[in-house]
């Protein structure tokens, strides 16, 4: 146990700054998803918009990202993740500002999430927990935890910012403030902080040597783990909580709001989930790096459930909607965590940037569609009860998904790890 902690200390010592700068780099990554809600009131009173048509670009950019997250993925497995995260972080500021120059036509407001989406690519997921995952090992469920409270970041500081920027500049200037002022802020962390193991063994970019390197890391071929099992349960418990889960936060503001909280009220509410889903993940990551990772997914993914049950009994009821962010909160800081962990465990590192980008697709998939249902079952029934119910099935199926997992492979015992089989029983 003791040399178990001290190689943990030593993980974090040597490479302590690599998760905050990635966590960073994710939080310009979801940008648009947790401060679409803050500017979705402003866009429909000035163009008469619906909120489905409002929430249609995380439509398009979900659908997006689904189709990049491999190609992505593989990227980032032979090209390093630091260069592909810096032009991301530019590029993704860049086309967040540009937001301000809707016009009110649903062409240009469609165009201009295509151009976000492209955009996105850059900035997905993978390409910050591939550069985690190759310095930490024991203990990656922390390090991935921190990485991605820059989504629980995002989630608390964009929608009071939003607001606030909104009230000041109003809703053009506000998204020109924040895409700027943010993105300088992730650029200059990112050039300094980031770099993955990746990224050494691309000097000299010699692609014989970084196809060796990659080699040499224990995991599963790449066709082996899109075949099995354990894939399809990730990929499956992975869109599901994405499409119900996000499908709620980011029509918080408006549910709260429906329910009669003022706007700064609701915001200031909807900022719990953010606050919150950092308790979230850091809580599920102390707990993966000590307890199997398929029952601590499994228990995370049913905390929802309560939540979607409190806005449907007792949503105008101040306490129930803050206990609701907050639970909200606390499982979204196990979404991607769980399943970026379990990818890690079961497939390895030889391709960990493919495989979790075709999870990835999964969580993308989950994004695009989830808002647009719920702000279409809102424009059609005059209310979100009928996808909080729904929100409540998908959770139970997700969580079985997970616990149904067999035991991962231990890759340090394994000889030839391109071999094993993902969900294998472990040898140790």
């Amino acid at each position: 146990m003791a040399r178990f902690d001290t190689a943990k200390l030593t993980e974090w010592r040597r490479y302590g700054t690599v998760p905050v700068a990635a966590g960073l780099g994710y939080s310009i990554g979801v940008i648009h998803v947790y401060s679409l809600g803050a500017f979705m009131e402003p866009l429909q009173n000035e163009f008469g918009w619906t909120r489905a048509e409002a929430s249609l670009g995380l439509t398009i950019v979900g659908l997006a990202a689904a189709v990049a997250a491999l190609p992505i993925g593989l990227m980032v497995d032979r090209m390093g993740p630091r260069r592909v995260g810096l032009a991301g972080v530019v590029l993704m500021a860049a086309a967040f500002a540009l937001f301000g120059a809707a016009t009110g036509s649903i062409v240009n407001w469609i165009l201009l999430w295509a151009v976000l989406a492209f955009a996105s690519f850059w900035v997905q997921t993978t390409v910050w927990t591939s550069a985690v995952a190759s310095r930490f090992e024991h203990s990656r469920g922390l390090a991935f935890a921190l990485t991605l409270s820059g989504g629980s970041l995002a989630a608390a500081v964009f929608p009071p910012l939003a607001t606030w920027l909104i009230g000041v500049y109003e809703w053009r200037g506000a998204f020109v403030a924040l895409g700027v002022l943010w993105g300088a802020l992730v650029v200059a962390v990112v050039f300094v902080f980031f770099r993955g193991a990746q990224d050494e063994r691309r000097t000299p970019p010699d692609p014989t040597t970084v196809k060796a390197a990659a080699a040499g890391l224990p995991g599963v071929t790449l066709r082996d783990g899109l075949r099995s099992a354990t894939f399809f349960k990730l990929l499956l418990a992975a869109g599901l909580f994405a499409f119900t889960t996000l499908g709620v936060v980011v029509h918080l503001v408006p549910i709260l709001r429906g329910a009669g909280a003022e706007p700064l009220a609701a915001a200031g509410t909807a900022s719990l989930v953010g606050v919150f889903s950092i308790v979230g993940r850091l809580g599920v990551g102390f707990l993966l790096d000590r307890f199997p990772g398929r029952v601590v997914g499994a228990c995370a993914y049913l905390v929802p459930i309560t939540g979607a049950a409190l806005l449907l009994l007792a949503g105008t009821n101040p306490v129930s909607q803050t206990a609701a962010a907050a639970l909200f909160g606390l499982t979204l800081g196990a979404e991607v965590d769980v399943i970026a962990y379990l990818a890690s465990r079961y497939f390895g590192l030889r391709n960990f940037g493919g495989l979790f980008g075709g999870l990835v697709a999964a969580l993308s998939l989950g994004t695009a569609f989830g808002p647009l249902a719920s702000g279409a079952t809102f424009d059609s029934f005059g209310g979100y009860e009928p996808f909080l119910v729904l929100t409540m099935v998908l959770m139970g199926i997700s969580s079985l998904a997970l616990a149904s997992l067999r035991t991962p492979p231990d890759w340090a015992a394994t000889d030839m790890p391109e071999r094993a089989t993902p969900g294998a029983e472990s040898s140790g």
